[in-house]
């Protein structure tokens, strides 16, 4: 299978920054995708920011020109680097990857999102 564990998230200031990583690991074949989702209390869970194994990305409009998202293949890691952040970034912030995993016995496994267990961003004075 395919684990995903974020770290980085925190209390800060706004107009602060912080930068979120998410490592994968398990027996992974592929990575087709890996990205940032956000949920805040009594919302939608939302995308904030993809990147494909190919180095495209995409963004959610809120974000635009203070997130930057980027990957380190070697590491099977992404990260999410928030500049300028603002009350309403709060969230728990979610790292989600589309990829398989190879096993002896049945070889690579289709592929499948996976997702990891949060961490928690505030935005306060």
């Amino acid at each position: 299978q395919v684990q995903l564990v974020e770290s980085g998230g925190g209390l800060v200031q706004p107009g602060g920054s912080l930068r979120l990583s998410c490592v994968a690991s398990g027996n992974i074949f592929s990575i087709k995708s890996m990205g940032w989702y956000r949920q805040a209390p009594g919302k939608q869970r939302e995308l904030v920011a993809a990147i494909t194994s190919g180095g495209s990305t995409n963004y959610a409009d809120s974000v635009k020109g203070r997130f930057t998202i980027s990957r380190d293949i070697a590491k099977n890691t992404v990260y999410l680097q928030m500049l300028s952040l603002k009350p309403e970034d709060s969230a728990v912030y979610y790292c989600t990857a589309i990829a398989n995993y190879y096993s002896a016995s049945m070889g690579p496994s289709p592929l499948d999102d996976y997702w990891g267990q949060g961490t928690q961003v505030t935005v306060s004075s």
